[in-house]
C-alpha cells in the first residue's frame, strides 16, 4: 500500500530533485538579469545526500525522479549521480529538465547512466528573440542538444515553451508546425508567478486556450491523447497526421492540483510539498537517520495544501496561504 498519501487522498510517487540553483541563462520569466544570490557549493546537497533522500523516498513508494535546477548540467558528474539513482530499488523512471546548452556533450553519458527521458526548454525558434528571452546563450546550441538527445535514443523528447503575451505568442503556429513535422512533444506552459507576482507577470500572462485557437485557425484536426506515459500536469493533444504532439500545462487557467503526485527537493536541502506556497521542511538534520528522513517525507503529506490558488493571484483575490519568495530556479523548475 502506498505510504505517501496526503490529506486529500493523493498518492505521491514522484520526486523532483534540484541539484543546483545556478544557471548559465537568465530567462526573464525565471530570474532577474542581475542580483541573484546563489547557494554556495558547500551548502548544496552532496550526491551522497541526494541518494539518501531517494532511498528513503523509494521505501515509501517514490518510483519516478526528475533532475532539475537551475541548470542541472552545470553540476559536474551528473551522469554518476543518475547511475546511482537508477540502481535504487523501486526507482523506475528518471527524467531531466535542461535548457539544452550543454546537452550535446553530455547526452550519450546521461543515456548510458540510466536517464530515461529529457525535457528541453525552448521558448522561441528565433535566434535574436532567444537572446531577448534568455538574455544569454545561443539558440544554435540548444538545437544541437535536441539533435544529440534524439541521436542517442531519448524518447520522448519534450520541448517546454513558456508562453509570454506580446513576447512569443506569435510563434504558437511555428511550434505546432514543429510538432506536426518532427517526432517532438511540444508543451506550452503558462507563465507562473513563482517568487514574484508583479505587474510584469500579469502583463505577460497568456491563458493556453490561445493555443487551441491557433491550432483551429491553422486547420489542424486535433483530439486529446489518452495513451500518455505517467499522470503529469500536461493536457495532451494529437494532430491528425502529425509525427509529434503538443500539450498544455495551465496551472493558472485550469490548475491540475487535484491529481498532484509530486514532492520537490531543493538544492539546499528542503522538501517542498507545493511549488507555490512558502511551506518547506529542512531535512539536513535527518541525513544519516533513515527513519527521521522518512518521517519528514510523511510530514510533507500532512502539510500539503489542496491547491496553489495562483488564479486568485491573477485576479487580485485573497489567498489562504503564504506564497513563496523563492524564484523558480531556487526551488527546481
Amino acid at each position: 500500500m502506498p505510504a505517501l498519501v496526503d490529506r486529500f487522498g493523493r498518492v505521491h510517487d514522484y520526486l523532483r530533485i534540484s541539484v543546483t540553483d545556478r544557471c548559465n541563462l537568465r530567462c526573464l520569466y525565471c530570474m532577474p538579469e542581475e542580483g541573484m544570490e546563489f547557494t554556495e557549493s558547500e551548502n548544496l546537497m552532496s550526491y551522497d545526500q541526494i541518494v539518501e533522500v531517494v532511498e528513503a523516498g523509494a521505501a515509501l513508494g517514490i518510483t519516478k525522479l526528475r533532475i532539475t535546477g537551475g541548470e542541472p548540467l552545470i553540476r559536474p558528474g551528473l551522469d554518476g549521480l543518475i547511475s546511482r539513482l537508477s540502481a535504487i530499488h523501486g526507482i523506475q523512471d528518471i527524467a531531466l529538465t535542461t535548457n539544452g546548452i550543454f546537452l550535446a556533450k553530455q547526452a550519450e553519458a546521461l543515456r548510458t547512466a540510466g536517464l530515461n527521458r529529457v525535457n528541453i526548454s525552448l521558448d522561441t525558434l528565433d535566434s535574436s528573440r532567444f537572446r531577448f528571452i534568455a538574455r544569454r546563450g545561443e539558440l544554435k546550441r540548444v538545437m544541437e542538444g535536441i539533435e544529440a538527445a534524439a541521436a542517442v535514443g531519448f524518447d520522448p523528447i519534450k520541448l517546454n515553451c513558456v508562453l509570454l503575451k506580446e513576447v512569443n505568442e506569435d510563434e504558437i503556429a511555428d511550434f505546432l508546425k514543429l510538432a506536426y513535422e518532427q517526432p517532438m512533444h511540444v508543451r506550452f506552459i503558462e507563465y507562473m508567478p513563482i517568487g514574484h507576482a508583479d505587474e510584469n507577470w500579469k502583463k505577460h500572462y497568456l491563458p493556453l486556450s490561445r493555443v487551441l485557437e491557433v491550432a483551429e485557425k491553422e486547420g489542424y484536426a486535433i483530439s486529446r491523447r489518452t495513451n500518455v506515459h505517467g499522470n503529469g500536469p500536461s493536457d495532451d493533444w494529437q494532430m491528425e497526421g502529425a509525427r509529434g504532439s503538443f500539450g498544455l500545462i495551465h496551472p493558472i487557467s485550469d490548475h491540475f492540483c487535484s491529481n498532484c503526485n509530486r514532492l520537490r527537493l531543493t538544492a539546499d536541502g528542503s522538501i517542498k510539498p507545493c511549488l507555490y506556497w512558502v511551506d518547506e521542511l529542512n531535512i539536513k538534520d535527518a541525513f544519516g537517520k533513515p527513519d527521521e528522513m522518512k518521517r519528514l517525507l510523511l510530514r510533507a503529506m500532512d502539510i500539503k495544501p489542496e491547491n496553489h490558488e495562483m488564479a486568485a493571484k491573477l485576479a487580485d483575490g485573497a489567498q489562504t496561504h503564504v506564497p513563496t519568495e523563492r524564484r523558480m530556479s531556487q526551488i527546481g523548475g
